[in-house]
């Protein structure tokens, strides 16, 4: 064999490892979904839509370059539990966290593998981070809302029904904020301000939920504020029925549920915050650690009104408010 024959053997030897290389796949990496909230609701699978749209638009697709593993628990305590076992056995290079029990959940389970969150009301009270600016731990994420709107909520209910003197706030001490406790400052200081009574509602089952609007009912010029919560999105409906048949003025903590027939919504855009949360994936899957990653806060809110229920309930919203609203349903 000539010399420039045998380099040109080696030559084609080296060259083709290298052509292979570049013809294979991109390594896939894996992440965990874990949710509080049911499959079947409306508002899940569209959040999880933004959150895939945010991650391919950052380069990452399932079954390309990402295999991800969903769980969906329908605010079942027990079974978010069990699925953050089960998820974080898996070894995902990531989890998406959706709200404050399952982030709870997760953190008893590992404090090694990246977790972000979103719609979480109080990630430094329920030690999930050790301040907003440098979590310092494994997880980190986007906040929902501020202890503030509890007073927020109360103002908006009583500039839409202005005869109201006392005012329940419900929630589920197993799946809200800070046990329930979390709003609840800016809630009682704000009925002090507009001389409306602040009561108090703990519920843990739909019976509750019915005995609670049914008391409030009893007396005139009543109303209800519904804190962010997996139980209380789960049992919407129920509220919405019980409400118009009591005429009963409530706000719900998202623009999305008087859309569905509530009377007031008033909130953050999920939607937005699933798609912001796809950046903090990208970034630890690049490398990054959640510890220097600080903690996000909601850009974008949004005020929606339902006229229909308004009249149902026998109640004319004020033209200012109207004019403040994102969105009117006719």
């Amino acid at each position: 064999m000539q010399r420039r024959d045998f380099l040109g053997v080696l030559g084609g030897a080296v060259a083709w490892p290298l052509s292979a290389r570049a013809q294979q796949p991109e390594p896939t990496r894996r992440i965990a979904v874990l949710t509080g909230y049911a499959a079947n609701d409306p508002l899940s699978q569209p959040r999880i839509a933004a959150f895939l749209q945010g991650l391919s638009e950052l380069g990452w697709s399932d079954s390309r370059n990402l295999q991800i593993d969903y769980r969906w628990t329908g605010a079942d305590v027990e079974q978010i539990k069990e699925f953050a076992k089960e998820l974080v056995a898996l070894e995902p290079d990531v989890i998406l966290a959706q709200s404050t029990p399952v982030t709870a959940a997760l953190q008893r389970e590992t404090t090694g593998i990246p977790i972000v969150f979103v719609i979480v009301s109080d990630p430094v009270g329920a030690g999930f981070v050790a301040n907003l600016a440098r979590p310092g731990g494994n997880i980190t994420g986007f906040i929902n809302l501020e202890e503030s709107m509890g007073g927020k909520w109360l103002e908006l209910l009583k500039e839409v029904a202005p005869a109201v003197k006392h005012a329940a706030i419900m929630f589920n001490p197993d799946t809200a904020p800070g046990g329930g406790g979390f709003f609840l400052h800016s809630f009682e200081a704000a009925g002090a301000v507009l001389g409306v009574k602040p009561i108090v509602a703990p519920v843990r089952s739909p019976s509750e939920i019915e005995k609670v609007i049914g008391d409030l009912a009893r007396e005139p010029d009543g109303g209800l504020v519904l804190m962010s919560d997996i139980f209380l999105q789960l049992n919407r409906k129920q509220v919405m029925t019980l409400a118009e048949r009591h005429k009963l003025p409530v706000i719900y903590w998202l623009g999305a549920f008087a859309k569905e027939g509530g009377l007031l919504g008033y909130g953050p855009d999920y939607y937005d915050l699933f798609r912001r949360s796809a950046s903090y994936v990208d970034r630890i899957l690049k490398g990054e650690k959640p510890s220097n990653l600080p903690v996000q806060v909601p850009t974008k809110f949004e005020l929606v009104i339902n006229l229909k229920t308004a009249k149902a309930i026998g109640l004319t919203v004020p033209p200012m408010l109207l004019t403040r609203a994102d969105e009117v349903i006719e």
